[in-house]
C-alpha cells in the first residue's frame, strides 16, 4: 500500500454529510461547522470560496474545490455578498441573528434552498425541464457538498499536506465521478447512502490524486518519495506492516541497496530518518486506534509495534507530550 492509499483508507466517509443546494443570487452561505474537509461541486452557475485571511478563489460551472477545515470560510455568488445564511456544526442552517432554516428550505431528498416563485418551470435548451415547477427549486446555481466529519491523526496527516483551498477546474481533468454523484444524490434508492459515502470517498481520491500530481501542488515529502525506486519500496513496507520489528538493515535488505545508501536517500527524500519516520507513523496509528473506547492501550500497542503498554506509553509521551490514557480522555471529552 502506497502513502497515499494509506492516509486515505483512515477518512473513509460513514454517513457524510451530503447536500445539494439550490440558490438564488445575490447568496452567501458562512460556513462554520469546524469539519476537517469539504468537498464542493459547482454543478450549475458560478461561485467564489472566500477564506477569512486568504484570497477569495473562483468555481466556475462544473468545478470541484476541497476546503481543508476547521477554519471557518464563506461560500457565495461573488465575493462581496455578505452571508445571510450560517451553517454550524451539526449542519445546522440558520440565519446571522440565529433563526433556524432548515426545515423552511428544505425541498426533498438531500436538497435545499430557494424555492421559485410561482409559475411555469424553466425549459433548457434541449427542452427538459430544469426545476421541479412552482414551489420546487427555483435558484439558478447548484451546488452539491459532501463534508466529512473525520478528524484523526493519520487523516491529520493528509490535510495538512493540502492548502486551505483547492479547486481542480472542469477543463483541467476529466473524471465521470462529479457528474455521478450528481445523478445519484436525489435518489432515494435502498442503502443509498452508503452508496453515496463511497462516491464521495473516490471522488476524493480523484480530486487529491490529480492535485498532487501537479507541480504547483507542492506535493509533501511522503509523497514525492514514493515514486522513488529505493525509498518508495521502504515506505510501502513501514505502511504495510508497522508492527514489524524493522530495522534500517532489514529495509536496506528489502530494498536492494546497502544500509548506508538507504538510510541517506530516505533522509533526503523524506525529510526523516527511517526509524525516526517509523516511530511517528507508528504513533500516528496508535492516536487513531485510542479513539476506539473498547481498544485497551495493550492491544494498541501490539498493532503498532510496541512490546507492552508501557513501551507505547513512554514513546506516546516522549514525542507528543501526554500518555495514551490522557490522549484518549481528551478526545472523548471533545
Amino acid at each position: 500500500m502506497d502513502a497515499l492509499a494509506t492516509l486515505l483508507d483512515g477518512p473513509r466517509a460513514r454517513g457524510a454529510f451530503l447536500l445539494r443546494s439550490i440558490l438564488t443570487p445575490p447568496w452567501s452561505l458562512r460556513i462554520e461547522d469546524r469539519a476537517p474537509v469539504t468537498l464542493l461541486f459547482m454543478v450549475r452557475d458560478e461561485g467564489w470560496i472566500v477564506p477569512d485571511d486568504a484570497t477569495p478563489v473562483h468555481l466556475r460551472p462544473c468545478d470541484v474545490a476541497v476546503v481543508r477545515g476547521p477554519e471557518p470560510y464563506t461560500v457565495a455568488d461573488a465575493p462581496g455578498t455578505e452571508p445571510r445564511i450560517v451553517i454550524r456544526p451539526g449542519q445546522v442552517s440558520a440565519t446571522p441573528q440565529g433563526e433556524e432554516l432548515c426545515e423552511e428550505m428544505d425541498l426533498g431528498v438531500r436538497t435545499w434552498g430557494d424555492r421559485a416563485e410561482p409559475g411555469p418551470p424553466p425549459v433548457g435548451a434541449d427542452g427538459s425541464v430544469d426545476a421541479a415547477g412552482p414551489g420546487g427549486p427555483g435558484g439558478s446555481a447548484v451546488m452539491i457538498s459532501g463534508t466529512y466529519q473525520m478528524d484523526g491523526e493519520i487523516s491529520r496527516r493528509l490535510l495538512t499536506a493540502l492548502p486551505h483551498v483547492l479547486v481542480l477546474p472542469r477543463d483541467s481533468w476529466n473524471s465521470p465521478l462529479p457528474g455521478l454523484l450528481a445523478e445519484e444524490i436525489v435518489r432515494a434508492a435502498p442503502g443509498q447512502d452508503v452508496v453515496l459515502d463511497r462516491l464521495l470517498d473516490l471522488l476524493l481520491i480523484a480530486v487529491l490524486r490529480e492535485w498532487f500530481s501537479r507541480p504547483e501542488a507542492g506535493a509533501p515529502s511522503w509523497f514525492a518519495a514514493q515514486s522513488d525506486p529505493v525509498v518508495g519500496p521502504a515506505l510501502r513496507l513501514l505502511h504495510d506492516d508497522p508492527a514489524y520489528p524493522w530495522t534500517v538493515a532489514g529495509l536496506a535488505a528489502r530494498a536492494g541497496v546497502s544500509r548506508a545508501a538507504l538510510g541517506r536517500r530516505f533522509t533526503d527524500l523524506v525529510g526523516e530518518p527511517p526509524m525516526a519516520y517509523l516511530t511517528s507513523w507508528r504513533l500516528a496509528l496508535a492516536a487513531d486506534l485510542l479513539r476506539e473506547p473498547d481498544a485497551t492501550i495493550a492491544a494498541v500497542a501490539r498493532k503498532v509495534g510496541y512490546g507492552s503498554p508501557f513501551a507505547l506509553s513512554a514513546a506516546f509521551k516522549r514525542v507528543r507530550g501526554v500518555s495514551p490514557q490522557q490522549h484518549r480522555d481528551a478526545v472523548a471529552a471533545s
